[in-house]
């Protein structure tokens, strides 16, 4: 047991006649939590006293007491149970579920960034014990890291509802306004208002906190803080941690909207959402199994969680078994070996009073005057060259592109962090200009591999499912490519060369070679050649003079325009042969008369020849043969048939 421990009135005690205090927690500003025993039911719980300078203060008694009503309503696996609430002279208390472990803030110190496993399995645990609250109509208010506790058995919950209210109450002006300012939502610092939207902005910056390890707003003050909350948009976290996949980049920005109309309702929703992207990415949220999970359960729980660390025990029958070993266990195993170490610190300081003279001499001019780089990293440049002048360094600013870190803010710094050097040193900050620009030379001609590859060496992605169409190019080669700006912004036209970004990603047009040409085939024919590119066909007849019936005249331009693609339908142009014509009424015209007008009509005309030798104004036709008005191919023979008209010997002459 530490001194302060030892100091604390409150250990050893018995409360309420019930409770044993054993140890100290945690201290807050409102209470400090014990672990004890309950010696009715021989268990130990959490018991979280108010402070006594509180005890005659009726609103935060009141706020105390219902901190336990607020818990007690909600039945879920992810929300600290609340047992017992009372009063032992001037001292306030709750009873709660004793969950040994490590806060997510122990978890995040200890890891600064969480991986997308561990953020998925947390934050669907916070969710889902948060919807629960939501439901019930119990806003939590003080969603933080420091009141999520990742148990030593695995489970996950959100505790300390000392804020929570129930939704029809969601004012919080002046000194109610309690929630830790790096979580707190616009609404509550322009009007002072919360309600369930307001859970969700501060589960907003804690997901992004998990995924980049640190808070997106930074300042010396609390109002710095607040008003960067709200006047300024919470940036994607893959800007500064580029393998946080698109879906939890659009989480966060939606449940970081500055309008709580924009957010998520509750966490219900965000819960759902969260669920979906754990099916597109595949990722199940995982759970530590327990003390008494047997040991062949281990074979089928794959993997074990990676939210805390686990270690193997022997089974004589299995072999070796994965066992949880959580980040509270580890913690509780530095702790006693920094006490085992302590005498032999005591000897090691007794040992350099003893060469105190050397020591002086080592860091006043030897080795030890060497002071070490700071972090600048993440900062402006400004701040890094703050930094580094309080260590005695001069700042030198320069210049580099990146694409993991935000223009503006440092990359790294020359000579590096951590490295030795001596005071008055000049140290060069290498800030970020943003990802390099890049002049793409045509792909159009290149084989899809050599674009490919080219797009590579410029550090611009490529999607994977490139727009294949037919073309006059031959097969695998380039015809078009569009870039999409990482930064947003419209497409840009790539195939004859373009000026872009790095990490920029392109989509390539890629030629599948050429159509068949099925001009003059039969319908079937055509359809059967184009089914082999994977091309529909559809018809429509038309009467052609010179092709054949049945055979195709030609095919329609393409729906929309542009270049065929497999899958598409295309619409052949089949001959319906000649069109037919209707036969004239040639009765009572002269021979010639008669005649051409059949032949203009598109018929071959025949007549008893002896007709010739008579003078053409002397005959008269009398009908067709088919019958004038009959409709008959184009090109038929029509017989016609003729008779004097008025007669005279001179008819015989011809003409």
């Amino acid at each position: 047991m530490t001194t302060n421990q030892q100091a604390d009135p409150l250990i050893g005690k018995l409360v309420d006649g019930r409770y044993r205090v054993r140890a100290r927690i945690a201290r807050g500003g409102m209470a400090t939590v014990y672990v004890a025993t309950d010696l009715r039911l021989e268990r130990r719980i959490a018991l979280k006293v108010m402070h006594g300078h509180l005890s005659d203060d009726t609103v935060f008694q009141s706020r105390f007491i219902q901190e336990a009503r607020a818990a007690a309503r909600l039945a879920d696996p992810h929300v600290v149970n609340v047992f017992d609430q009372g009063q032992d002279g001037e001292l306030a208390y709750l009873v709660m579920e004793y969950l040994p472990g490590i806060t997510l803030r122990e978890l995040m110190r200890e890891q600064r960034r969480l991986t997308i496993s561990q953020t998925i399995t947390i934050m669907d645990a916070i969710l889902a014990g948060l919807a629960a609250a939501h439901n019930a109509d119990i806003v939590h208010r003080d969603v933080k890291p420091e009141n999520v506790l990742l148990a030593e058995d695995g489970r996950i919950k959100i505790g300390d509802f000392g804020l929570a209210r129930a939704t029809s109450a969601n004012t919080a002006t002046g000194q109610q306004l309690l929630g830790t300012i790096a979580y707190l939502a616009p609404e509550l610092v322009t009007r002072g208002t919360a309600d369930a939207r307001s859970d969700i902005y501060a589960l907003g910056i804690m997901l992004y906190e998990m995924l980049v390890g640190e808070q997106p707003y930074k300042g010396e003050q609390p109002m710095q803080i607040a008003f960067q909350h709200a006047t300024e948009s919470v940036p994607r976290p893959s800007v500064r941690n580029p393998g946080v996949p698109e879906q939890l980049d659009e989480l966060v920005l939606w449940a970081t909207e500055k309008s709580p109309d924009e957010r998520p309702d509750n966490a219900q929703e965000m819960l759902d959402r969260l669920r979906e992207i754990e099916r597109q990415l595949d990722i199940t949220p995982t759970v530590v199994t327990t003390a008494n999970t047997p040991l062949n359960a281990h074979a089928d729980s794959a993997e074990l969680t990676k939210v805390l660390p686990s270690t193997m025990v022997i089974d004589e029958h299995t072999g070796p078994v994965p066992q949880p070993i959580d980040n509270a266990t580890l913690l509780r195993r530095r702790t006693s070996k920094r006490r085992a170490r302590g005498a032999f610190v005591l000897a090691l300081v007794m040992l350099l009073a003893v060469l105190a003279g050397g020591a002086g001499w080592w860091f006043g001019s030897g080795p030890g005057s060497l002071v070490a780089v700071p972090a600048v990293a993440g900062m402006s440049y400004d701040d890094a060259a703050a930094a580094l002048e309080a260590e005695g360094f001069v700042a030198i600013q320069a210049e580099d592109s990146s694409v993991a870190v935000e223009p503006g803010l440092a990359i790294h710094s020359d000579p590096a962090e951590g490295e030795r050097i001596e005071q008055g040193a000049e140290v060069t900050v290498v800030i970020s200009t943003g990802p390099a620009p890049r002049a793409v030379e045509a792909l159009n001609g290149k084989t899809a591999d050599e674009a490919r590859a080219y797009l590579d060496e410029l550090g611009i992605a490529v999607s994977d499912d490139d727009l294949l169409l037919y073309s006059n190019a031959d097969d695998g080669v380039v015809i078009n490519a569009y870039v999409t700006p990482r930064a947003g912004g419209d497409d840009v036209a790539c195939g004859d060369g373009c000026d872009v970004f790095e990490a920029d990603t392109a989509r390539l047009f890629v030629s599948l070679g050429g159509l068949p040409d099925v001009t003059g085939m039969t319908a079937a024919e055509a359809t059967d050649a184009l089914a082999e590119k994977d091309i529909a066909t559809k018809t429509v007849e038309e009467f052609h003079d010179s092709v054949e019936k049945g055979r195709v005249i030609s095919t329609h331009e393409r729906e929309g325009s542009g270049n065929w693609r497999p899958g598409d339908t295309m619409t052949l142009v089949v001959s319906k042969g000649p069109q037919p014509v209707e036969i004239p009424s040639v009765e009572g015209q002269n021979r010639d008369e008669a005649i051409t007008s059949l032949e203009n009509a598109g018929l071959k005309v025949e007549y008893d020849g002896r007709w010739s030798s008579v003078r053409n104004s002397c005959v008269v036709a009398q009908g067709t043969d088919p019958a004038a008005g009959n409709v008959v191919d184009l090109g038929s023979t029509v017989n016609v048939t003729f008779d004097w008209g008025e007669f005279d010997f001179s008819c015989l002459a011809g003409d």
